[in-house]
């Protein structure tokens, strides 16, 4: 049986949060829920909306693995919806270790890495780095605006 849901209503958000180990294993796992979750609240897994927020989810939680790990510690994912955008928050407890507020240079060809928040910039519509609130660390951002259907 296939239930159909529909994106939120003006005024109506949806939250979904949880906390993920600092392991490549979490980090997969806090992409797939994110697109599951997502195409439970009306934005399908072959929409826009839902890959694109799902690459953002998957890039923003390898940095949390690779470059926010903490030993011992997990990390954490919000997804907002609403009528209007859909956010993800990623956060984790290494407070020496922020990404700049500028916008990423595109990385050369041949660079191994450093391609992550540039995908992240170019892909949403917004995006930030906010302090943790309550505890040491931070929470990277994104948001995509979406269209009301």
């Amino acid at each position: 049986m296939t239930t159909e849901t529909r994106p939120p209503t003006a005024g109506t958000v949806r939250d979904f949060a949880m906390r993920f180990t600092s392991t490549p294993r979490g980090a997969r796992l806090a992409r797939r829920l994110t697109s599951h979750r997502l195409h439970e609240w009306g934005h399908p897994y072959d929409g826009s909306v839902n890959e694109s927020m799902t690459l953002i989810t998957a890039e923003l939680a390898a940095n949390a693995v690779r470059h926010g790990h903490v030993p011992g510690r997990d990390f954490a994912l919000r997804l907002l919806a609403a009528a209007t955008f859909v956010r993800v928050e990623v956060t984790d407890t290494r407070t020496e270790r922020r990404p700049s507020p500028d916008r990423p240079r595109r990385p050369e060809r041949d660079e191994e890495s450093g391609r992550g928040l540039y995908l992240v910039a170019e892909l949403a519509d917004r995006w930030g780095v906010v302090p943790r609130t309550g505890a040491p660390g931070k929470s990277v951002w994104a948001e995509l605006d979406v269209t009301i259907v």
